[in-house]
C-alpha cells in the first residue's frame, strides 16, 4: 500500500510509512491534512465549483497516470475474471450504500433533524 501511495502522489507525504507496534501489529502512517491550502466549496459559484472538479479531477487523473504500466498491471491481475467480478461487486454494493445515505440524508432534512439550504427558516 505504501508503495502504491508513493507512485500516486506527486509530491510525497515526509509521513508515509509503515511501522509494526509494540505487539506486532503492523500500521499504514500517512499524515491527514498538510494544510498548505484550503478551499471553501460552499461559497463557489458553478463555474467556480466546475473549474475546481476538473482541476481535482486532473490531478487525479495525472496520478494514477503515473502509477505503472498496463502490461505490468495486466501481469499482476492475471487471466481470469476475478478481479472484474469483485470491482463489479464492490460497485454495486457501493452505489447501493450511496443511495441508502442519500436517502437517509433526505428523510433527516424532511423531519427537521438536520438543516440544509432549503430547509424552511
Amino acid at each position: 500500500m505504501v508503495a502504491g501511495q508513493r507512485l500516486l502522489q506527486t509530491a510525497s507525504d515526509i509521513f508515509l510509512g509503515w511501522t509494526k507496534g509494540p505487539e506486532g501489529r503492523h500500521y499504514y502512517v500517512r499524515q491527514l491534512r498538510d494544510m498548505k491550502a484550503c478551499v471553501d466549496i460552499a461559497s463557489m459559484n458553478a463555474h467556480e465549483l466546475d473549474l475546481y472538479a476538473s482541476l481535482c479531477g486532473e490531478t487525479l487523473a495525472r496520478a494514477h497516470a503515473k502509477a505503472g504500466s498496463a502490461p505490468r498491471i495486466a501481469g499482476y491481475l492475471g487471466k481470469s475474471y476475478a478481479f472484474d467480478a469483485a470491482l463489479g461487486k464492490y460497485s454495486i454494493a457501493y452505489a447501493d450504500k450511496t443511495e441508502q445515505d442519500f436517502e437517509a440524508f433526505r428523510h433527516a432534512a424532511a423531519t427537521g433533524r438536520i438543516k440544509t439550504e432549503t430547509s424552511p427558516v
